[in-house]
């Protein structure tokens, strides 16, 4: 396939006949008014368009990829993707929302996928034609100023994503040119495209349904969801935002409210399925550990079946519960139409599991079965429910799927309990209590792996529990990287084909090494068993994220939320990627589709609080949502501790800051990668009030604490940078700066689009409290270079940056991030 770094009309083309067809996304753009421009206008309009265009992540990527043909149309551009449809999406936004700086620019785009061929112009140069170029050009001629006008194809292969239906708008079948009718779409969404319907659809005859203008309906086709992986650990995940950086609320696992649908029409598959908590009958309560192994190993094998769409554990879970069950809305919910649900009952050496098919949208039991045998023989009836379910539903099954299901995770009951026992653990270790659970996880493994030292599935979580505690900054050391290192051979030694042996150094070469390419080459091989697996777009996305690729990052975050619709923790991943970007619109909207998951969520209350003081300095939500929660539910303080100090630290409210440092009780400060200690906030606070024998105590407290979390990670910059700015604090300027400068050194932007940026706002504090404010400013200047963590409210409100202060260079800069 030909794909061109220079123009394609640029190329010399041999002679052919008969090319051969291939399908393209194609983009086209067209500028509005061009012929009324003078010439010189022309030229200098084109030659801005061509540089916001080439500037567009989706176009670098396609073109680093040589999977992109250009071609100039005289008033405009036609764009040729060949790899997805989301690619000319992603470009037309991405070139709107640049517009919105170049007001003076007015495009209208079309987008349609279809085939076309390259054939030879006069002048011997490569071209393109065929129907695919057509039919876009006809979208286009329909649109005006601001518009983004999709074919139905195009829209149909959208809407099989959730994340791309509400920004779908159907305008009906118009006749155009030649006699051909189209059916179109508009796209949309917040201030990006043009909501209006296009003049040429309201003087031409055409036909719509009802209304005006109507959100995409269901698709033609049923969704196809592939892919898989392990929960991947980012540090993004606690980040506090004490210092400079907006909160992500800890995840957490909670019972989802009845009627917490979404209001987007969603194609369900026929050959999907929700496996729920079975419930525990046994009059033992610790048996409950052993019926949530029983569904787990049911849904594990369900998901290795590629025909099938199998919802994560991590969405099921969240309805465990004892009170009926509405079926239909939780199958709406999960996008399911088929939930299976039972119940495990364990008597000595017996044990009796029911279990049941029910057509989620008519309440209809398709099959039940009950299985009563010796307990040995409870993963055999494992395998025997899974196989009557994709039977059930008539999924293909490969003869490699069936070995996988019919495979036993062990012959030892007493490890699988604690297997399991384990991975409800990590089910939360992004919580407040995330290293608590992740050392009691990893106790529990080890356990397990005694009782059955080929354990293949426990030595995968254990290997998972070791890089989280590393790359989390609990234990980031070379002891705990050389146990995950030591988990992983295990792992390979006893199956190094299947995929979650790839799945565990996919994580490993991620969490350990920051080897993305290594980690998304294996994360290729482990999709091609775990089809069902949402943690493998899940980390592809966080591997993307850092190396800033961000629009790719989004698209395979929401890709990973279609399979795990109610996974907390990826939604507020989602909307600290929109944060990070300056989305806050978007952003918002992210934190407003995770409270319609958990509408008293305190956690999600405050980090959708906090968006107004990162996008327009304004503490009052945020001041009145920790009130709410003080007055109401103060056993929730200590999670939302983070926020009421950042809220009160901006407010210069210091005896609400000290409540707030009183609420942390044993939950960590956290900022993304960094570990703060409680003495270095406490200096901070006696610094505002002028005490400054008591800042320098607390800070030399601080350092006494920080310097042991160097010296068991010297190459490591978190930590180190955290002592600069404690030394800082305590008048060691050079100490400082050399600190602060060898933490940017170790940690990198081109390796970590984060936590890169944030070494560089840390060494800009440091320069700041020494008094070089040069360097404070320069290094500033880079750290908020979108994408970046600082935001306006930061920088306009927190005494981090009190030293700045009337210097005309910062000024510039807070007035930079201010909203227009």
């Amino acid at each position: 396939m030909f794909a061109t770094a220079v123009n394609a009309q640029d190329m010399p083309a041999e002679p052919t006949v008969d090319l051969p067809l291939e399908i393209a996304h194609l983009l086209l753009i067209d500028v509005v008014g061009y012929s009324k421009l003078l010439v010189n206008e022309q030229i200098e309009l084109l030659h801005e368009l061509n540089r916001i265009v080439r500037n567009t992540e989706c176009f670098r990527a396609a073109e680093t990829n040589e999977k992109l043909i250009r071609v100039p149309t005289g008033d405009g551009m036609a764009l040729l993707f060949f790899r997805s449809p989301e690619e000319p999406i992603g470009c037309a936004l991405e070139v709107s929302k640049t517009l919105q700086d170049h007001p003076h620019i007015q495009l209208r785009m079309g987008v349609h996928s279809g085939p076309v061929n390259r054939v030879t112009d006069v002048n011997d140069k490569t071209n393109i034609a065929g129907s695919g170029m057509n039919v876009a050009q006809r979208v286009l001629d329909c649109g005006d100023a601001g518009h983004i006008l999709l074919s139905k194809h195009v829209a149909d292969d959208l809407s099989q994503y959730r994340h791309w239906q509400p920004y779908l708008h159907d305008l009906g079948e118009c006749e155009v040119k030649h006699g051909l009718r189209l059916h179109l779409f508009n796209l949309y969404k917040d201030s990006l495209g043009n909501p209006q319907i296009p003049e040429k659809l309201k003087r031409r005859r055409w036909k719509q349904d009802s209304v005006p203008v109507r959100p995409v309906s269901q698709p033609r086709f049923p969704k196809f969801l592939a892919v898989a992986l392990g929960g991947s650990a980012l540090a993004l995940a606690i980040s506090s935002l004490i210092f400079f950086y907006r909160a992500a609320p800890p995840a957490i696992i909670s019972t989802v409210p009845r009627g917490a649908t979404s209001n987007v029409s969603v194609s369900i598959p026929e050959k999907s399925v929700a496996v729920l908590p079975f419930e525990n009958l046994s009059k033992e309560k610790e048996n409950a550990y052993f019926a949530d192994g029983v569904q787990d190993e049911i849904l594990t094998g369900l998901a290795k079946v590629a025909d099938l769409k199998v919802i994560s554990r991590t969405s099921t879970i969240q309805y465990k519960t004892s009170a009926p069950r509405n079926l239909r809305e939780i199958g709406a919910a999960l996008g399911v139409a088929h939930v299976l649900e039972g119940s495990v009952q364990r008597a000595a050496n017996r044990v009796r599991v029911n279990a049941q098919l029910i057509d989620a949208r008519t309440d209809r039991q398709l099959w039940a079965q009950t299985y009563d045998r010796d307990l040995a023989d409870v993963f055999a009836i494992q395998s025997e429910i899974a196989m009557a379910i994709a039977r059930q539903l008539q999924a293909r099954l490969s003869p490699g799927e069936k070995n996988a299901i019919e495979q036993a995770p062990t012959d030892d009951i007493a490890a699988f309990e604690l297997y399991t026992r384990a991975n409800n653990l990590l089910l939360t270790s992004f919580s407040s209590a995330g290293r608590t659970n992740l050392l009691q996880a990893s106790d529990l493994l080890n356990q397990a792996i005694a009782h059955d030292p080929s354990f293949f599935q426990a030595y995968c979580q254990l290997a998972q529990t070791h890089d989280r505690l590393y790359f989390l900054g609990y234990d980031h050391t070379p002891a705990r990287l050389a146990l995950a290192e030591a988990a992983i051979q295990a792992v390979f030694r006893l199956r190094p084909d299947a995929g979650e042996a790839h799945l565990a150094r996919a994580r490993n070469l991620y969490s350990g090494y920051l080897d993305y390419d290594g980690a998304l080459a294996e994360l290729k091989v482990a999709r091609q068993s775990l089809p069902n697996d949402a943690r493998v777009f899940q980390l592809m996305g966080f591997i993307q994220r850092r190396q800033g690729r961000w629009e790719e990052s989004l698209r395979d975050l929401e890709r990973a939320i279609d399979l795990d619709p109610r996974n907390f923790y990826t939604l507020q991943q989602i909307a600290i990627s929109y944060g990070v970007l300056r989305r806050f619109a978007e952003e918002k909207s992210v934190f407003d589709r995770a409270l319609a998951i958990e509408p008293n969520n305190v956690d999600t209350k405050v980090a959708l609080a906090s968006v107004q003081f990162h996008w327009k300095a304004d503490t009052r939500p945020l001041h009145q949502t920790i009130d709410s929660i003080r007055a109401t539910n103060p056993d929730a303080l200590p999670s939302v501790a983070n926020d009421w100090l950042s809220c009160a630290l901006a407010e210069r409210d210091v005896a609400a800051a000290n409540n707030a440092l009183n609420a942390f009780s044993e939950t960590p400060l956290t900022d993304y990668a960094v570990q703060l200690n409680r003495p270095l906030m406490e200096g901070l606070l006696a610094r505002m009030t002028k005490d400054n024998g008591k800042a320098r105590a607390a800070f030399s407290a601080a350092r006494a604490e920080q310097e042991k979390m160097v010296q068991a990670q010297p190459n490591y910059g978190p930590p180190l940078c955290v002592l600069g700015l404690i030394d800082a604090g305590l008048g060691r300027k050079d100490e400082a700066l050399r600190e602060g400068r060898r933490a940017v050194e170790l940690l990198r932007v081109e390796k970590d689009s984060i936590n890169g940026p944030l070494m560089i706002a840390y060494f800009a504090v440091i320069a700041a409290w020494v008094g070089d404010k040069d360097l404070a400013c320069q290094q500033l200047a880079i750290a908020v270079r979108p994408p970046s963590t600082v935001s306006y409210g930061q920088l306009k409100l927190l005494p981090f940056w009190d030293p700045l202060r009337g210097d005309p260079r910062f000024e510039k800069i807070v007035a930079s991030l201010a909203p227009k």
